[in-house]
């Protein structure tokens, strides 16, 4: 996640009612979480802001 974000408000970040938790949406392969977690600093580079409106229309 970008430095001062949170996942919670990424349009990215749904619940998953099969595993009942939350998760990211974002497909990432072995490479992309290495640097992410290795770059804390730079934070996600999927990170999308959304908001209550467009996080609302994703789960109709």
């Amino acid at each position: 996640m970008k430095k001062g974000t949170n996942c919670e408000y990424c349009i990215n970040y749904y619940y998953d009612d099969e595993y009942e938790c939350y998760a990211c949406a974002v497909n990432m392969d072995e490479d992309d979480v290495y640097r992410y977690r290795m770059d804390s600093g730079r934070g996600c580079p999927y990170f999308r802001m959304g908001d209550d409106y467009t996080i609302v229309k994703k789960q109709i």
